[in-house]
């Protein structure tokens, strides 16, 4: 698949996750340190609020979004992935009073980034993950993908969130 940075092709890495497949099931690293695994059957939804970094404006805007949003969602967790370190998403969290959802790290081997085929391969920013969404349904199949098509875009997060409250 091929996306965008700043109006210039981008291509991913692999096959990035679609509508109906079952969702890869990943161990990442929270702020403290312990590992979480989203993805598969959790009895719950999963919002992957994916993004290349949080130290961007787009991307903080986003996390800040999806942490408002899921405080309105009984049924659903939230989590925002990039490759940022654990202690600067955890310095970001204090900073922006981020407490709805969990951030998450994909730095040690990108293991997320691969098996959701989410991984910049070109562009300046090569090597991070593409700005993405992904709703996974509590029986761990993939209900909604949004991967924007160009990475300095918001996502439609009434789309995303519509995924979880039908």
């Amino acid at each position: 698949m091929e996306v965008k940075f700043k109006g210039n092709p981008a291509k991913l890495s692999a096959n990035t996750v679609k509508f109906g497949d079952k969702a890869p099931k990943v161990s990442l690293v929270a702020k403290d340190l312990s590992q979480v695994e989203v993805g598969g059957a959790s009895g719950v939804y999963q919002i992957i609020n994916v993004v290349p970094s949080l130290d961007t404006g787009v991307c903080a805007t986003q996390t800040r979004k999806f942490n408002e949003e899921a405080t309105k969602l009984a049924n659903a967790k939230v989590y925002a992935v990039s490759l940022d370190l654990p202690f600067a998403q955890g310095r970001f969290c204090s900073t922006e009073g981020i407490e709805n959802l969990i951030t998450l790290s994909d730095f040690r081997a990108k293991d997320f980034g691969k098996a959701y085929g989410l991984i910049l391969e070109s562009s300046p920013l090569a090597g991070l993950l593409a700005r993405a969404v992904i709703v996974v349904n509590p029986q761990g199949e993939v209900s909604y993908v949004e991967v924007c098509e160009e990475v300095t875009n918001e996502p439609d997060y009434q789309k995303a969130l519509e995924a979880v409250n039908k």
